[in-house]
């Protein structure tokens, strides 16, 4: 049985969303202040990793950081609704970088969509 990620072509076609993403987070005014990291590309390829791992591809992410457990990574950080906001439209921009079919793209967008809103951590 072929994985999502393989069927949407491997590591180069993960790489390029989320390399599209962290170009969006980079000057957000928004979100930019959430990554404490001066260099973006640790939590680049942290969440490379995780998405790679999540839709059937090699499970490097769990090897190295163990299970992922979002909401307590995600819980030093304050996560309201425009923060989801932003972080949703970076993400739109990485789905919109590669050929997906509209079938493999509403699969993956209902996915983020769902996590992002799960990661709101504070209305405040």
């Amino acid at each position: 049985m072929t994985t999502f990620y393989e069927e949407i072509g491997g590591y180069e076609t993960f790489a390029t969303i989320v390399h599209r993403f962290y170009e969006g987070v980079a000057t957000d005014e928004v979100l930019r202040p959430l990554y404490p990291e001066e260099d973006l590309g640790p939590a680049e390829e942290r969440f490379l990793l995780f998405l790679v791992q999540y839709w059937g591809g090699p499970t490097t992410y769990s090897d190295s950081r163990g299970h992922p457990r979002l909401r307590m990574r995600h819980a030093p950080f304050k996560v309201d609704p425009a923060a989801k906001d932003h972080w949703l439209l970076h993400f739109r921009a990485g789905l919109d970088a590669v050929e997906l079919t509209p079938e493999q793209d509403e699969k993956f967008w209902d996915y983020v969509t769902h996590a992002a809103q799960f990661m709101v951590n504070t209305f405040e």
